[in-house]
C-alpha cells in the first residue's frame, strides 16, 4: 500500500486566505456575519482620541460571543485560541488580541451588551426565525466566582472579633513587658499585632455591610407589616368582627446571627441548588420563546426564590422594541405564582399560565381527555387562569414550558459549559449573563436559519 508523503516544510504556492479556512455553514462565519450588522456606535465613540489603532469592537465582541458559545470563557484561553483554532483565527482576522484587551473590553462595555442582545433579536425577527408569541420564564442558579467557605456570618464575626481584640491586648502587654524571653522564636510582635488589626478592620467593614443590608430589609418588611395591620384593621371596621387567627408578627430589627456576607463577592448569596446543598450563587432569569427557543429577556437577581421576578421580567420584555415587547401568553412554574403576578400579566395585556401547584406525576389517564365545568360569570383573574390551566388547550400550552426554557438552561450549563460566572458583583454578572444568552441566541439562530 502506498501512503501519502509527510511534508510540513513545503511553502504554500499561493498566499493562504482566511476565507478558505472554514466551511460556509460554520458557526464562526455566522457570528461574524451578524455582529458586523450591529450598530456598535456607542462602543466605537468610547475609543475617540486614542493614540494607537485599537481592535475593532466588532472583532472583540465576535470573539467573546463565539468563545461563550463554544465553552471558551477565559480571556487567556480565547487569546490562546486565536493561535490554535482556525475558527478563532478567522474571527480575529489572523491577529491575536491579548487577554488584557479582551478582559477589559468585556468589563468596560458590559452595559452595551444589552443593546447588542436586542439588535440580534431584531435580526431573528426580520429573518422570520420566530414570532415571539408564547414565552416561558424560569430561573437557574449560577455559581458565583466565590466560595461559600468565604462567607462570614454576623454571629461568627462577633465571636472572631472578640477573640482578636483579646489577642491584640495580650500582644500589646507582651510588647510592653521588659522580659520577652517567653516568646517563641521567630515571633515579631509588631507584625502579629498589625495582622490582627487588619483582620479586625476587615471584620468591622463586613459587619457594617451586614448591618446596612439588615436595615434595608427591616424597612421593607416593616412597611409590609404595617400594610397587613392596616388591612386587618380595615376588615375589622367593615365587618365589626375581629379577624380570625393571630395578627402578623413584626419583623426583627437589626441583623440576626446567621446573616452572612461573602468576603470574595459580597453581592452574591448562599442559595439552595438542585440535588441538595447550598452554594454561593446568583439567580439568573430568562424569558424564552417557545417557538424558537431564543431568549427574549435576561435578568440576574440576588433573591433565592422567583416569587418577585415576574414584574421585573415583564418590564424588561416591554422595554424591547416593537415586535419583541408584547408576547400573547406567558408561561411560568409554581415558584412564580401569586395573585399579584397574575394581575401584573393581565395589566400588561398578556395571558398568564402560571402553575398554582405541582401536578401529580402519574395522573389518571382520563384527566388527559377531560374538560372542566364552564367558568362562572364574574370570575376573578386568578380563577380564570386556574380554569384555563385545567382545559386541554391550557394544559397543552403550559406543557411547552418544560420543553423550552429548561432545555435552554441545560444546554447552556452542560453543552456550552457555563456553570460559574467569571466576573464578580451584581452589575458585572448581569452583563455576563446577557453575553451568555447573546451567545446562545446566535448559536440557536445558526441552526434555525435556512440552509
Amino acid at each position: 500500500m502506498a501512503f501519502q508523503p509527510i511534508d510540513r516544510d513545503t511553502d504554500f504556492l499561493l498566499p493562504p486566505s482566511v476565507q478558505e479556512w472554514l466551511p460556509e455553514a460554520h458557526l464562526a462565519r455566522y457570528v461574524v456575519e451578524v455582529v458586523e450588522q450591529l450598530d456598535l456606535t456607542a462602543i466605537e465613540r468610547a475609543y475617540a482620541g486614542r493614540g494607537s489603532d485599537a481592535y475593532h469592537p466588532a472583532t472583540l465582541l465576535a470573539l467573546l460571543i463565539y468563545g461563550y458559545a463554544t465553552g471558551t470563557f477565559s480571556s487567556r484561553k480565547i487569546e490562546r485560541a486565536t493561535y490554535d483554532s482556525l475558527a478563532f483565527r478567522y474571527i480575529a482576522c489572523n491577529r491575536h488580541p491579548d487577554h488584557d484587551t479582551l478582559a477589559s473590553f468585556r468589563k468596560r462595555f458590559g452595559g452595551e451588551f444589552e443593546a447588542a442582545f436586542v439588535q440580534v433579536l431584531q435580526v431573528a425577527r426580520e429573518n422570520q426565525l420566530s414570532r415571539f408569541g408564547t414565552v416561558s420564564l424560569d430561573g437557574t442558579k449560577i455559581h458565583a466566582n466565590a466560595s461559600r467557605h468565604s462567607a462570614l456570618s454576623y454571629g461568627h464575626a462577633e465571636k472572631i472579633e472578640a477573640q482578636l481584640k483579646a489577642e491584640v491586648q495580650e500582644l500589646m502587654k507582651l510588647a510592653e513587658a521588659a522580659d520577652q524571653s517567653s516568646l517563641p522564636d521567630g515571633v515579631k510582635l509588631p507584625d502579629e499585632i498589625r495582622r490582627r488589626e487588619d483582620r479586625l478592620a476587615a471584620i468591622a467593614a463586613a459587619k457594617a455591610k451586614i448591618e446596612a443590608r439588615a436595615a434595608e430589609r427591616f424597612a421593607r418588611e416593616q412597611a409590609e407589616h404595617q400594610a397587613k395591620l392596616a388591612a386587618r384593621a380595615k376588615k375589622e371596621a367593615e365587618t365589626g368582627k375581629k379577624p380570625k387567627g393571630k395578627g402578623p408578627k413584626p419583623p426583627p430589627a437589626g441583623p440576626c446571627a446567621g446573616e452572612q456576607i461573602n468576603l470574595t463577592d459580597e453581592e452574591s448569596r448562599i442559595m439552595p441548588v438542585p440535588g441538595g446543598g447550598f452554594e454561593q450563587s446568583y439567580n439568573a432569569q430568562a424569558v424564552v420563546d417557545t417557538e424558537s427557543m431564543l431568549i427574549l429577556a435576561t435578568h440576574v437577581t440576588q433573591a433565592t426564590n422567583d416569587k418577585e421576578q415576574i414584574e421585573p421580567m415583564l418590564a424588561k420584555v416591554q422595554s424591547n422594541p416593537e415586535g419583541l415587547n408584547q408576547p400573547a401568553t406567558w408561561l411560568a412554574d409554581t415558584g412564580y405564582y401569586s395573585e399579584k403576578n397574575v394581575t401584573a400579566c393581565i395589566a400588561a395585556k398578556i395571558e398568564p399560565l402560571i402553575a398554582v401547584r405541582r401536578d401529580a406525576h402519574h395522573p389518571d389517564w382520563r384527566e388527559r381527555f377531560s374538560e372542566p365545568e364552564p367558568l362562572a360569570e364574574g370570575a376573578s383573574a386568578v380563577e380564570t387562569m386556574k380554569h384555563r390551566l385545567k382545559t386541554r388547550a391550557g394544559r397543552a400550552a403550559y406543557a411547552l414550558r418544560k420543553q423550552t426554557v429548561e432545555p435552554v438552561f441545560g444546554i447552556i450549563k452542560s453543552v456550552m459549559g457555563f456553570r460559574q460566572f467569571l466576573l464578580r458583583g451584581l452589575e458585572n454578572v448581569t452583563n455576563e449573563w446577557t453575553l451568555v444568552c447573546l451567545a446562545w441566541n446566535l448559536k440557536r439562530m445558526a441552526v434555525l436559519r435556512p440552509q
